[in-house]
């Protein structure tokens, strides 16, 4: 049991990008927990007691406005972290964390990952390093958001969440999407009815199966690629 749940702490992206003596410390305070879709993680304000390592679900990072509506600025699944920069000490959340897509994931107290930041070079160029990257992307996001439209936004947010999660059939409801591109419900059911009667994905209640991945590729906008390919990964220094 011990060396399957070592293998799972190995196997997220991330942390794998640690030097293996380094990993092999981090370990040690690795647990594994389980969370449901819809699982709030943090609020804006929050102290970041834990940082949450994704190894099979998706994590969306929103902004809430005063009449309580978000719009997402970010996802995290394998390649990133939840809370990260809680290694730098008494951080606290900027957005709210919600549980996109359940699964499980690696979960390290905060305060005993700013020790091993503290006493690890890798560890703290980590923090940094993937910080920058959680910018970029917001940064993109927010551009998208602006410059985009909804079909092309939609099928960017689809692609990002299959290659965070190595999954091609997604558990997503239509209000979930809805809210992750800030448009109305209708719109997504228009939007997903027009991608499936094209062949590129099958839609149903609560679930939607890519079917054509080239051609969601082909319908999304570009900013799909430069998040994936132009800044992301090699700011990483790994593959999403």
């Amino acid at each position: 049991m011990a060396d399957t749940a070592a293998k799972r702490h190995r196997d997220k992206r991330l942390l794998a990008a640690l030097p293996s003596d380094t990993l092999a410390l981090l370990e040690r305070d690795l647990r594994q927990v389980s969370l449901q879709q819809g699982a709030i993680l943090l609020e804006p304000g929050d102290r970041l007691e834990d940082i949450y390592f994704p190894q099979t679900g998706l994590v969306s990072l929103s902004v809430l406005g005063r009449n309580g509506h978000a719009i997402e600025t970010a996802t995290v699944g394998r390649e990133g972290a939840v809370g990260l920069h809680g290694g730098l000490g008494g951080r606290r959340s900027f957005t709210r964390a919600t549980t996109q897509i359940a699964g499980r994931f690696s979960a390290i107290r905060s305060e005993r990952f700013e020790h091993l930041a503290n006493g690890s070079a890798p560890v703290r160029d980590l923090i940094l390093r993937y910080t920058e990257v959680l910018l970029a992307e917001a940064q993109q996001t927010s551009a998208c958001n602006a410059m985009h439209g909804a079909g092309a936004r939609l099928c960017r947010w689809l692609l990002q969440c299959a290659d965070r999660t190595e999954r091609e059939e997604l558990p997503l409801t239509q209000d979930a999407l809805a809210q992750m591109l800030g448009i109305r419900r209708t719109t997504v059911t228009l939007l997903a009815q027009a991608l499936q009667d094209r062949g590129l994905i099958r839609y149903r209640r609560g679930k939607i199966v890519l079917l054509e991945r080239k051609g969601l590729e082909e319908c999304a906008c570009e900013c799909y690629d430069i998040t994936r390919h132009e800044k992301l990964a090699p700011a990483l220094g790994v593959s999403f």
